[in-house]
């Protein structure tokens, strides 16, 4: 019980320290939730998204497990490297100022949704942190990847929602630069835990 609650529990950790840094997708969301355009369709397809990249990368490298273990032990340590500059960004992000997130002019519903899928899709720091680094995580649990798994999608979800339909209620809030740097504080330590796990896993 433990081991599967430690693997979900990582799992959305994880998911969700690569997800909460601010950047071009949270930007895009929280705009459009803030101004009440097409929140449910922008939510459905950052989630779609990630659970289909994050179900892609589980399954592929469970394959290389078999076939190629080392390849997993490479990707592993790259894991760590990765983390561990995630987190220094994170923090210097943390450190320096920040622009308040601004909103410009509606949109029709297929070009949110064409732009959502941009900010997601065109971003190549999305199959680094889907396929190989959220792989990476979920296949250290072995047999329970997939548990580690659903908590990374869950945290998709729940954070992806958490803007899309919470952010006009805390638009006060959420639109201060001392919020974001309090978030990237947290991510920054978030992402340190997690190397020093895939450093000792």
């Amino acid at each position: 019980m433990n081991t599967t609650l430690t693997a979900l529990t990582t799992g959305f950790l994880a998911s969700l320290g690569l997800i909460v840094a601010i950047g071009a997708q949270n930007a895009w969301v929280l705009r459009q939730s803030l101004r009440r355009e097409h929140v449910a369709l922008v939510v459905a397809i950052c989630v779609a998204c990630d659970v289909a990249l994050m179900a892609a990368g589980t399954a592929g490298l469970s394959v290389l497990q078999d076939t190629a273990p080392w390849v997993l032990e490479v990707l592993r340590w790259g894991g760590v490297v990765y983390m561990l500059a995630f987190a220094a960004t994170s923090l210097r992000s943390a450190l320096k100022p920040l622009q308040g997130l601004v909103a410009s002019e509606a949109r029709p519903a297929r070009s949110a949704a064409l732009t959502t899928l941009a900010v997601t899709l065109l971003n190549p720091h999305v199959y680094l942190d889907t396929l190989v680094m959220l792989g990476t995580v979920t296949n250290s649990f072995g047999d329970l990847r997939w548990v580690a798994a659903a908590g990374a999608m869950g945290a998709s979800a729940a954070w992806f929602s958490l803007v899309g339909l919470g952010a006009r209620a805390l638009s006060s809030t959420l639109d201060r630069p001392t919020t974001w740097r309090v978030i990237d504080g947290a991510v920054a330590v978030v992402m340190v835990a997690i190397a020093v796990r895939l450093a000792v896993g």
